[in-house]
């Protein structure tokens, strides 16, 4: 049951409850995280949760844009898995290697461009077959 309280000339609705303080502390736990994924969201800090997300975008972003052929996806998968694990902000310390593919002398920041990039290569290449470059990079360790 919800009662109308007057006080001053405001109006204030709160529910009448035996638990008024239980209540009370729910509200004050949910105002701090509220508060707290706000601050997160402005200063750009990536949930755990998120990147998940992240990595399964980027994924039906490649099955996309390889026409749904799931053959060649999964060997691409494969390569990028092992070059970045799908991190589009992999730096390689012992070279220019950048991003989701490990290209060099790369700095693009943008997923998208990178997986256009990436696919560019495999397509001039490779003749656009991902699984010839995997077969390429299990015996020679690169593409």
């Amino acid at each position: 049951m919800i009662s109308v309280l007057m006080i001053g000339s405001s109006l204030s609705i709160w529910p009448k409850a035996k638990n008024a303080s239980r209540i009370s502390g729910l509200l004050a736990r949910c105002w701090r995280v509220g508060i707290a994924l706000c601050l997160a969201t402005f200063w750009n800090l990536d949930i755990a949760q998120s990147q998940t997300i992240k990595v399964n975008t980027l994924k039906q972003i490649t099955f996309h844009k390889m026409n749904y052929n799931f053959e060649q996806f999964y060997c691409l998968d494969e390569i990028i898995f092992k070059e970045s694990r799908w991190n589009y902000k992999a730096k390689n310390p012992k070279s220019s290697a950048y991003g989701l593919f490990q290209m060099l002398k790369s700095k693009e920041s943008d997923p998208v461009k990178q997986i256009d990039n990436g696919l560019r290569y495999i397509n001039h290449r490779y003749n656009g077959c991902a699984c010839t470059a995997l077969a390429h990079h299990k015996a020679k360790g690169w593409y």
